[in-house]
């Protein structure tokens, strides 16, 4: 999906809204791809406050030329359902209570965390890109003059699946980076199971055909260095906090990333 398509069907938009707005979406998406979780937030919440002026200015039959951030982002997303009747729920309703959501994940998750905690980032970061994608997707549905097929078809196109470089298919996982080596491979996708798994599984899905070699040196050497634990006695690895670190701040779940 181009940018370019999503401001044509935008253009109702000013570009002081527009422009911005399609900004922080696609770096969004770009950090969620690199793998940098907080930056996502950071992202989301500025979408959110852009969003909030055009749902704003649609119920006011005026859109601002440039976004500003509410005093009361609740309060003011709130304030726009006494206009539902009038003005429709999707922009009055549906779409500011999602941003509410994202508005308030955004501002009071707690950063820190005691190092026996998973860290909610990934999975914080899951629902800001999903969040944003469906809020986009709305702005398309309503605001574009669009036939119909057009407008379901770029809809479809906002909504795709965001790449990332473990592909999964039932039981089978694909690290799509071939260069990374066999110890970022486990890492990789340990961190994205957040499960154990058996080091049979495992050894499959990094496509290494050792299996003596992998426990004795791979597993073992993770397992050293406190990323991994590896059970020897039930076969299962899982990853730790300071490998699920690594993967998250070392560059690892972006396609031709850093080792």
């Amino acid at each position: 999906m181009s940018s370019s398509s999503i401001r044509d069907a935008l253009k109702v938009l000013p570009d002081g809204l527009k422009d911005p707005l399609l900004a922080e979406f696609e770096q969004a998406l770009d950090e969620y791809r690199a793998g940098d979780w907080e930056s996502v937030g950071v992202k989301a919440g500025k979408f959110c406050e852009i969003a909030y002026c055009i749902c704003a200015g649609h119920v006011a039959g005026k859109f601002p030329y440039t976004p500003h951030k509410p005093d009361n982002f609740p309060l003011k997303c709130n304030q726009l359902e006494q206009h539902n009747q009038t003005k429709g729920r999707g922009m009055c309703v549906q779409i500011p209570k999602i941003l509410i959501s994202l508005y308030e994940l955004r501002n009071n998750r707690a950063i820190g965390h005691v190092s026996s905690e998973v860290s909610p980032n990934h999975m914080d970061a899951e629902f800001f890109v999903r969040g944003m994608k469906w809020v986009m997707a709305e702005f398309v549905r309503q605001l574009s003059d669009l036939a119909l097929d057009d407008a379901h078809a770029l809809v479809e196109a906002v909504t795709a699946r965001t790449f990332q470089i473990v592909w999964s298919s039932g039981d089978t996982r694909r690290i799509l980076e071939p260069a990374k080596t066999v110890s970022q491979k486990v890492l990789i996708l340990l961190y994205a199971e957040a499960r154990p798994v058996n080091a049979t599984v495992l050894r499959k899905w990094a496509d290494y055909h050792n299996s003596s070699y992998f426990k004795r040196t791979v597993l073992k050497d993770l397992h050293k260095h406190a990323l991994v634990h590896f059970d020897e006695a039930k076969d299962t690895v899982e990853i730790l906090p300071p490998g699920q670190s690594m993967v998250e701040n070392s560059g690892l779940l972006l396609i031709g990333g850093k080792a």
